[in-house]
């Protein structure tokens, strides 16, 4: 897989999500819709080509794109 590159909003959401934020909570921070956070998530996803959120993370760390 090459390098993901991930948008400065991406990478935002994803490091809320890996410190235990919800939507809603993420929603709060970002100043954005929960549906604008749903979607940045789905993007991630497809570009990573994963099923779900956790598969989202373990990728992104294994690429160096996030750390916890």
């Amino acid at each position: 897989m090459t390098q993901t590159i991930l948008t400065n909003r991406e990478k935002e959401i994803f490091k809320l999500l890996v410190a235990n934020k919800s939507t809603k909570e993420i929603s709060e921070i970002a100043k954005i819709s929960e549906k604008t956070v749903r979607n940045h998530i789905s993007n991630v996803m497809q570009k990573l080509n994963v099923k779900n959120r956790s598969g989202a993370i373990i990728e992104l760390i294994k690429l160096g794109e996030i750390s916890i």
